[in-house]
């Protein structure tokens, strides 16, 4: 299961059923866990360790050094979990500090020439389209997605069920079960991923009566919080939305025409 031309450290560990393909190269101390493929030409670096039933295809790049010029050398991780699939000259970079970690978790699809910077967590579930950069420290939660060329700022967070259109960029945290485009601006809920997800028309109704007075009513962030509180039955998909708000280090994505939504 390993090609002959392949250069795997004497440090590594490899599954007896993971596939290591022509020329690919695994680093020191790196593993590649049972049922992983990894294709032609690909670089697993050091200190990486990656799940079950994994495709890394052709050129990817995973666990390389972070690009960041305060990194000296220190021994830092990526961490991937089970049923990836990484295309062609997708990068995940290691974390930027001594014992530091870049985190994926399952079930993700990383898109040609995609980009996961250092530190960044990962959910599940999430796909992340070609051209799409994350930069350090970013936050992605479970089946968010992020289309083509999309940016994302450091330490932003991608809330759950977030979906960013094609091209669009954000310097602010992107709130869970929204869409957003252009520059960080909420544009709607992200009605056909939600109800494709499972969600009834209840849970659909009560969000869509909290995101009016979010990102519709004009009102700044605090005062459409306490209102939503005040007049809205708080479901828990609306605790969620209200939550990750709050939780806010860099205010969220505004909605359009409205004040700026600022939570800081």
């Amino acid at each position: 299961m390993i090609d002959p031309t392949a250069r795997i450290s004497p440090t590594a560990t490899i599954a007896p059923d993971a596939e290591i393909g022509p020329y690919a190269i695994v680093g020191d101390h790196s593993s590649v866990g049972s049922g992983t493929r990894v294709m032609a030409h690909a670089i697993i670096g050091p200190w990486t360790t990656i799940g079950e039933n994994n495709a890394i295809h052709y050129g990817a790049v995973v666990g390389h050094d972070p690009q960041d010029f305060g990194y000296r050398g220190d021994e830092s991780y990526v961490k991937i979990g089970s049923g990836n699939i990484i295309r062609e000259y997708a990068t995940i970079h290691r974390g930027n500090r001594a014992g530091t970690t870049t985190v994926i978790g399952d079930g993700n699809f990383f898109m040609i020439q995609s980009h996961v910077a250092h530190n960044c967590e990962i959910g599940n579930n999430i796909i992340l389209a070609g051209g799409a950069l994350l930069a350090g420290h970013v936050t992605v939660e479970d089946r968010a997605i992020i289309s083509g060329n999309c940016v994302v700022h450091q330490f932003c967070r991608i809330g759950r069920f977030a979906m960013m259109r094609g091209l669009s960029r954000t310097s602010r945290d992107v709130p869970p079960f929204c869409i957003m485009d252009e520059t960080h601006t909420v544009k709607s809920l992200n009605l056909v991923g939600l109800r494709r997800n499972g969600f009834d028309a209840k849970r659909v109704r009560a969000l869509k009566n909290a995101f009016l007075i979010l990102f519709r009513s004009g009102l700044n962030m605090q005062n459409a919080l306490e209102q939503v509180e005040a007049e809205l039955e708080v479901t828990d998909d609306v605790q969620e939305l209200l939550v990750f708000i709050r939780a806010s280090k860099r205010g969220v994505c505004f909605g359009e025409g409205s004040a700026i939504a600022d939570f800081e």
